[in-house]
């Protein structure tokens, strides 16, 4: 079955699924150009402190943005007041800056706090790692854009995303998935790990066996996990509550489990199985997991826009006005490429508002 990348454009966003045919998605990504998360940026950056309760050291970097580079990649000796050369290698999150690494500096560098070079893109991961696949796009500029750097890989589609692949990628929104026979797995993010329940109900009811039923069910939608974990991008701690199975037999569950696993490019590792029997899992955080982009006052913003599109499609005219949080407002003004993007789709330009009286990420549209 062949296997494509398929680009679909709106405002501020470039959504990126890799797929088998036209109905299986295999990989998804969102790339926001106006915001990138800056995985692999080179910059030149200044130390701030050493904080040996840390193990690490505090390194402002230009916009604003203190990162964190581990004590055992510093150089011995580096003080306050030191530029270092560092690479952006994880994402921030929860209120803290991005993981560093050290990078060397280039012999003319600026001497001051700077971003030397941008880092690649989710698409530009994704093209290197699946060298053979096309680019399938259907806006006209995005195709100019992705030519530029991806050549004749790039081509021109109807739509860019089937239908299929359109239910795919809205479901990954979802707490709840119905796996194959009816069987519902939860996902249930927390600031502290993501907890997974497999729920398969009435499912084995008619079985004999109840014990062989249950891990015959369990082994049977390991896969399904193991996927959704990767569509997701959920990283750090995962646990996974299988269903039924007394907790001392859930490690035979561990074989297929890890062999599932081995299949994502990040390589989560199966650490064994708790007390209680949940399966725990590390999977490493790069960009921000797909929960995480989907919240906040820039995502809903993007929705607004969004929906601020389809409503001129719907009744095409003057162009209705988005009143927003300030939050939301602060978020789309600070995104060039959301504005861009809208003026290019809609032929107008946007027309916001802030209310104040709203909540952090409510919009409403106005005619």
């Amino acid at each position: 079955m062949s296997v494509a990348l398929r680009v679909a454009a709106s405002p501020g966003e470039r959504h990126i699924a890799l797929t088998a045919g036209e109905d299986t998605l295999l990989d998804y990504a969102i790339w926001r150009p106006g915001a990138p998360d800056g995985i692999g940026d080179w910059h030149c950056g200044r130390v701030i402190a050493r904080v040996p309760a840390m193990a690490g050291l505090f390194v402002a970097l230009c916009g604003g943005i203190e990162g964190f580079l581990p004590e055992t990649e510093a150089a011995r000796g580096v003080s306050a007041g030191t530029l270092i050369g560092v690479r952006i290698t994880r994402a921030a999150q929860g209120g803290k800056g991005p993981r560093l690494a050290r990078a060397d500096l280039p012999e003319d560098h600026p001497k001051r706090i700077a971003r030397l070079a941008l880092g690649p893109s989710p698409l530009d991961e994704l093209a290197a790692r699946h060298r053979e696949a096309p680019i399938l796009a259907d806006d006209p500029a995005l195709i100019a854009e992705l030519r530029a750097t991806f050549g004749a890989r790039v081509a021109r589609v109807g739509a860019a995303f089937t239908p299929a692949i359109e239910d795919a990628v809205a479901a990954l929104a979802m707490s709840e998935v119905v796996l194959a026979g009816g069987v519902r797995a939860h996902f249930q993010p927390t600031e502290a790990l993501t907890a997974i329940d497999l729920d398969t109900g009435a499912a084995t009811a008619a079985r004999a066996e109840k014990g062989a039923a249950q891990r015959a069910q369990n082994i049977a939608h390991i896969a399904a996990l193991a996927r959704q974990i990767r569509l997701r991008n959920l990283s750090g701690a995962i646990f996974i509550d299988f269903a039924g199975m007394k907790s001392r037999h859930r490690a035979a569950l561990g074989p297929a489990l890890a062999a599932a696993l081995a299949e994502d490019p990040l390589k989560p590792q199966l650490l064994g199985f708790t007390a209680l029997g949940f399966a725990e899992i590390t999977r490493p955080r790069r960009r921000p997991p797909l929960h995480e982009l989907l919240r906040g006052p820039h995502a809903s913003g993007l929705r607004a826009l969004r929906a601020t599109l389809a409503a001129l499609q719907e009744r095409p005219g003057p162009m209705p006005r988005l009143i927003a949080a300030p939050a939301v407002i602060a978020a789309l003004s600070a995104d060039p490429v959301a504005r861009d993007d809208f003026a290019r789709l809609s032929g107008q330009d946007w027309r916001l508002a802030s209310d104040p009286t709203l909540s952090p990420e409510a919009w409403r549209i106005s005619a």
